[in-house]
Formats: structure tokens, sequence, C-alpha cells
């Protein structure tokens, strides 16, 4: 029978309409995703054959699984309930049907060859070395599914009790977080269990062990031993606050009159962008930091070139083309090794001088730069901008340090600022002789 089409109004398809049943793909999909297997015996047991998602090969697909549920002496019905406990999770979306996948087959087949590569060089290297080391002889065989929030605070709380640093129970809880997160992301979890895994106090007093500064008067002891051109790296990175790797990716484009811009960043081979979207920014230095830089093109060095006896004087800067490196390596402008640098240069300088060779280190630069900026009376929030950190927890609670120079200093400033104010009573007072 024909039906009438309304004036004004177009017909639509059934298979347009919302309230149209699944068809197709859709509805094999949620037919293939509900299990309700029924249990039987096999030999002295009773057993159940489910559906699993497995990654193989970079896809995913679904194989058997077989269950051990009870001894076949047991009656059906029990059998029937061990199985509804084992299915129900995973039709009602509880628990995904890939988390049986054990965690060193997830991590060795899914997260190294598809998400490490996505991480900075450094991190990849912490996170492999934490995996294999610590992670992987303890979780490789347990299936995702059953590494809970109890489970994984179990472990880490026996931890307290074992040689372990601070440093390396973080790094475990760091490296498990990322393995979840991106478990998580590929629907083999329901939620990453990590954010409330409370990790053992550190065993050093108040948890906060005191990174390694260098004074003023140091640094430029230091700097008098140091040769060029790693002289003025040294110099640009205390006065301007940058990692070593933007220092090493730093571009003659980038270097302005009163800034410094920091867009990328080299690291042991690897090109990429900043840190954190955050560290992409200009960076206002003193003048004196960019003359410093630019006299590095009127500058050559003498260098050993093909044996004892035979020297060749090299220009410090081979080309200086809005793209060429500011601080490149004397034999080929590529980019310098941070390392070598530190081995050869910083820290030989630091032994002559009697200095602790911890103070000689990148990192140890940075936290000086951060110390130096709060030391000069610096607001807390100009420090993280200068530093570039997204949270200014960061700045002030692992790189500003406070030695007792800048305690007296600042007891000194509170005194005088006491005796402005009311040193004509404080004077008058029967308690002061």
């Amino acid at each position: 029978m024909h039906t009438p089409q309304l004036a004004g109004h177009a017909r639509v398809a059934f298979e347009a309409n919302t309230d149209a049943p699944l068809k197709g793909d859709f509805e094999r999909m949620a037919r293939r995703r509900y299990q309700n297997p029924k249990p039987f015996r096999r030999g002295e047991w009773w057993c159940l054959l489910t559906w699993e998602d497995v990654f193989h090969e970079g896809r995913l697909t679904r194989k058997r699984k077989w269950h051990k549920l009870c001894p076949a002496t047991m009656l059906e019905r029990e059998a029937r309930k061990l199985a509804s406990e084992i299915v129900q999770p995973m039709n009602t979306g509880l628990q995904t049907i890939a988390s049986a996948t054990p965690f060193g087959k997830y991590v060795n087949e899914t997260y190294k060859p598809t998400v490490l590569p996505l991480l900075a060089t450094t991190t990849q290297s912490s996170h492999e070395c934490t995996l294999r080391k610590h992670l992987m002889p303890v979780f490789e065989y347990t299936p995702l599914r059953e590494m809970t929030p109890l489970t994984l605070q179990k472990f880490f709380s026996g931890l307290g009790k074992s040689a372990l640093g601070g440093d390396t129970i973080l790094k475990m809880k760091e490296t498990l977080s990322s393995v979840f997160t991106s478990a998580v992301l590929y629907g083999l979890l329901m939620k990453n269990p990590m954010p409330r895994i409370v990790i053992p106090r550190s065993k050093v007093v108040n948890n906060k062990k005191p990174k390694p500064h260098i004074t003023p008067e140091e640094f430029y002891r230091l700097l008098d031993l140091v040769a060029e051109p790693y002289s003025t790296m040294i110099h640009t990175a205390v006065f301007s606050g940058l990692r070593i790797s933007e220092l090493l990716g730093l571009r003659w484009e980038d270097v302005g009159d009163e800034w410094l811009n920091v867009d990328e960043r080299f690291c042991r081979g690897d090109w990429s962008v900043t840190k954190t979207p955050g560290s992409s920014a200009s960076v206002s230095v003193d003048s004196s930091v960019i003359e410093r830089i630019r006299r590095l093109k009127t500058l050559e060095v003498e260098l050993n070139w093909g044996g004892r006896s035979a020297k060749k004087r090299i220009k410090v800067v081979r080309a200086d083309g809005p793209k060429d490196l500011v601080f490149q390596a004397l034999r080929g402008g590529v980019p310098m090794n941070d390392q070598n640098i530190l081995r050869r240069h910083l820290r030989p300088a630091a032994l002559k001088l009697a200095i602790d060779p911890k103070k000689a280190t990148w990192r140890a630069l940075r936290t000086s730069c951060a110390t130096w900026l709060d030391e000069a009376g610096a607001s807390p929030k100009d420090i993280q901008s200068y530093l570039r950190h997204s949270r200014i927890s960061t700045s002030l609670d692992i790189y500003v340090q406070h030695s007792r120079d800048s305690q007296r200093r600042a007891v000194a400033k509170m005194m005088a600022m006491v005796d402005e104010r009311a040193g004509s009573i404080r004077h008058g007072s029967p308690l002061v002789n």
C-alpha cells in the first residue's frame, strides 16, 4: 500500500532513522562482544571457553581461551556460578576482554614499538631500564586486570624495606603509569590504577634531598679554567636557565638583542620539540650574554690535527647563517655532545679547583640560575616564568636551593626592616641593653 507523502516533508529512509536497529558491522560487533558460554566437563575439570582480544603483530585479533573452573566432582550449577563471575565483567564493560593480556606481552608487543618511540630519548632510556631491571621480573606474566590498585599498593609498600632509593621507586611509578595510560587509551583497561598509589617515604630527612648548585664565586673561578667555546656555553647556561638540550639546539636566528628564542632541542642524536609546550618561549637575558655569544664569531682555537705536532687554527663558528647552530663541534660543525663537554672540560676544571664535581653538571647550572634569582629577590612567579616551568611548585621545591648564607641575608633584611619601622620603640625597651 502506498503511503501518501505530506507536503513540505521528505520521506526518510529506514536506515537513516535513529531508532532503527543496528545493521551490518555494528550488529555483528554487538553480537561479537556479548558472551554467554556454558561450562562443560573436560577430563576431571569443569571448563569454560571464552573469546579474548589480543595484539598480534600490531593488530587486535580474537583468540579462544580456556578456563579451568572447578573439579568435575562439583555440581553443574556451581560451575555455572563460577562461569558467570568470569563472563559478567566482560559483558558489562567493567573489564575489557583484552585485560587478560600479560603485562610483559603488552609491554613487548604494544608499548615498546608503539608508545615508547614517541617519548624523549632520555625518557625512553629511563623507562626501558626500569622495565628491564625492576618491573618485568615481577609482573611479566601477570594479566593487566590483576594489577589492581590493591595489588600495586602492596608491591610499592613492600619496597619501603628494600635497598632501593626514593628516586628509583618514583621512576618505577612513573613507568607503570605510562604503560597503564596507553593500555587505557587502546582499550585494554578501563582505568589507570596508578594515580592513587602512594610510594614509601624517602629515608632522607624531610623527604627533600638538597640539589647541587654552584655559588657565583665558584662559578667565575670555574669559568676562567674552561676553554672556548665551552666557557661561553657554561656562561649562557647559567644566565639564561636553558636546559643543555635547548642550548645545543640554539641557532643564530634564535639570538636576539635582549632574548634567546627556544623552540627545539637536541638530545644525543635526537632532534625534537621542547620538553613541554610551555618551554617553547623567548627568554630575556642580559646584554653581556648576547655579547659573549656573538663574540664567538671572531674567535679561533688551536687543535691537534692529525698528529702530536700537527696543529691547526680553526674558527669556533664555521658558519653563522640563520639556520646554523650557535654552538658547533669544532671538527665538523655538527651538534656537540653534552657528555663529552662535561667529561673533558667542566668536571676536570672543578676537580682542579677542589669544587664538588656534582656542582659541575648541566642540571646544577640550571639549579644555580634559579637559586641566584631567588637570592636576588626575584618573585616566585618570575622564577617560574624564567625557567618555563608549568607549575610554580617545581621551581620553588626542586630548583631553588636555600643555603645558610642566603638565610643569613634574609634575616639581616628582616632585622633592618624591623629597625627602620620600630627602631625607636625597640631600642627604648628595657629588655635591650
